[in-house]
């Protein structure tokens, strides 16, 4: 099947990631079945996209007539089956829990329709350790979305070792048509690449700040107010390519042996957790959080994605 032929998404699970990634193809005009284990999640699903896009109206990004319509294109299922009994995609996003991820898998590739390419919304378990539980590996694969997904454009699209090409350029080619970046990520590895990369940079954060060399707040001015801003613009291959890479080499010979390398959890974060210093969820971790100073860091981060999603 090609991108151009799929007309049916079904979206599994529709809580923090479900319900927007079933927003966007909603709204890109594909007819989305929706499922989740009761109606006053299903409910809770529906009304988070009309407030998401009822914020997207405000600042520009979405039109006011497409609401409605979009609205329309949603249709919640209590029933596994019935949800993805008609799908030509279904995107898996559930918790994560292998166990239950391989029984649904198991239950998808029995009701959804054969051609259906079976998707995964993990940010963490390989695409092969779901494919095992179908009798379709070559049509299962991940498609890692970042959160807000509707706000976020990057999708990273994982092959497993046995998804074919087909199904690989069959969903690049779909997430490209609804404006989505998707990412190929060639070979499965844990963390795929935005996790890699942003667990790297954590445990050299978490190192700066358990050695005593900045505080947790300097460290984030250091990132917001500096290469961070660069960042948003250009990859860090772009960013080097500028620089040269002489002076990159340069760079790390003098700097590469001091900088964190251990494969161990980091203490500082390990004292945090056995604290209950969790962050936002629980008042505080290495800042203290009101509701009223945790909502307006959330409506900063928001609307400093939406200006950036009007970039060209």
């Amino acid at each position: 099947m090609k991108a151009e032929e799929i007309r049916t998404i079904s979206v599994v699970g529709v809580g923090l990631m479900g319900h927007g990634i079933a927003q966007e193809f909603a709204l890109a005009g594909y007819e989305v079945h929706i499922h989740d284990l009761s109606p006053e999640k299903l409910q809770q699903a529906v009304q988070n996209i009309r407030s998401n896009l009822h914020m997207l109206t405000q600042i520009g990004l979405v039109l006011p007539e497409q609401v409605e319509p979009g609205l329309g294109r949603i249709h919640p299922h209590l029933e596994l089956r019935e949800a993805v009994s008609g799908a030509d995609v279904v995107i898996e996003a559930v918790f994560e829990n292998l166990e239950l991820k391989q029984e649904i898998f198991q239950q998808l590739d029995r009701w959804a329709p054969p051609h259906a390419i079976l998707a995964s919304n993990t940010s963490t378990l390989l695409p092969s350790q779901l494919a095992v539980a179908t009798r379709r590996p070559d049509k299962v694969l991940v498609a890692h979305y970042f959160n807000p997904p509707y706000l976020l454009p990057l999708v990273e699209v994982v092959r497993g070792k046995e998804t074919s090409q087909e199904t690989v350029t069959t969903i690049y080619d779909l997430l490209t048509r609804i404006g989505k970046k998707p990412a190929l990520v060639q070979k499965e590895v844990p963390g795929f690449i935005g996790n890699r990369l942003q667990v790297a940079l954590l445990r050299e954060a978490l190192s700066i700040v358990q050695q005593g060399i900045a505080h947790p707040q300097d460290v984030d001015i250091v990132i917001k107010n500096g290469f961070g801003r660069r960042l948003a613009a250009a990859g860090v291959f772009e960013v080097f390519e500028i620089a040269g890479w002489d002076l990159i080499l340069a760079v790390m010979q003098y700097l590469l042996s001091d900088i964190e390398s251990s494969s161990e959890i980091p203490p500082l974060l390990q004292e945090k957790v056995a604290r209950g210093e969790l962050g936002v969820k629980t008042g505080k971790g290495f800042y203290d959080w009101t509701p009223e100073s945790a909502e307006k860091l959330r409506q900063r981060i928001a609307r400093a994605l939406a200006e950036i999603a009007r970039w060209p």
